[in-house]
């Protein structure tokens, strides 16, 4: 039992590690497509976006989970459900804007607390690359699929020095259905 049990361990390390190299991999290469670090970052975030509006629909037919009726409990279904199903990992909510359209989540200052950074040193001459900036768009392409417009950015990094990985998430507007004319 013991042996099964050590296996499927190993096997989800093995995992994680093999997606760690494969997501460097591809950070590198893009490093050396682009030209300067701002273009690496809209790759990635454009391709997390594309990530996220096809993710979104496997995330809603696992999780159960129904329609969030704030922005609240939008931040509390990324947090506690989304990010532990997909990455393993239950990022701190904190830093609420007065009106609740802003938040951050905080990935602590520990490998398993954001696990794309595992092996990751920043080159000098990268000093303005968002390693993770792929995260940034797959919550962005995931939410505005369930109608919701969110702007989605790094604050701090642990790979610049910062004691805290925070995402900072602010709510920009409800996505209204356009339906053609004559339909409903």
């Amino acid at each position: 039992m013991s042996r099964q049990t050590n296996r499927g361990t190993e096997s989800k390390k093995m995992n994680s590690e093999l997606f760690n190299l494969t997501y460097g991999s591809l950070v590198a290469q893009l490093c050396k497509d682009y030209e300067n670090d701002e273009d690496v970052n809209k790759q990635l975030e454009k391709m997390g976006y594309n990530i996220g509006v096809r993710l979104i629909e496997d995330f809603l037919a696992r999780s159960n989970v129904g329609r969030c009726h704030d922005f609240r409990e939008t931040a509390d279904v990324i947090a506690k459900v989304a990010f532990k199903m997909y990455l393993g990992i239950t990022p701190t909510i904190t830093n609420w804007s007065p009106a609740g359209d802003e938040f951050s989540l905080i990935l602590e200052n520990n490998p398993l607390n954001n696990p794309l950074v595992d092996f990751v040193e920043l080159p000098d001459n990268h000093s303005n690359l968002i390693y993770s900036n792929m995260l940034c768009g797959v919550l962005r392409g995931a939410l505005e699929m369930v109608q919701m417009a969110v702007d989605v950015k790094f604050a701090q990094d642990t790979l610049k020095g910062d004691s805290v990985t925070e995402i900072r998430m602010k709510f920009i507007r409800r996505i209204e259905d356009n339906l053609p004319a004559g339909e409903e």
